[in-house]
Formats: C-alpha cells, structure tokens, sequence
C-alpha cells in the first residue's frame, strides 16, 4: 500500500507544474527551403442543360 501511495504522490506532483512556471519557447527563424506551392483549387457541381 506504501508503493502505490508513494506513486500516486509523484504521478500528481510530476503533473502539477512542481518545477516551476511554464515558459513557452523561443521563436524560430523561418526556414528556405526553396520549394514554392502554387495553383488553383475549384469545388462544386455542374449541371449541362
């Protein structure tokens, strides 16, 4: 029974934010990649009389 106490002790604290506050992370630059998508997409229906 001190197992699983002492488990369920550190899953909660290990999800709670114990190491401090979170910070978000640095932006990255954007990268060339030298690929260039273009075109035309069309949706719809059509009827011919």
């Amino acid at each position: 029974m001190k197992h699983v106490i002492a488990l369920t002790t550190a899953a909660l604290l290990g999800a709670c934010g114990i190491d401090g506050e979170p910070s978000s992370p640095e932006p990255q630059a954007a990268t060339k990649t030298g690929v260039t998508i273009t075109g035309r997409a069309e949706v719809g229906a059509q009827k011919k009389w």
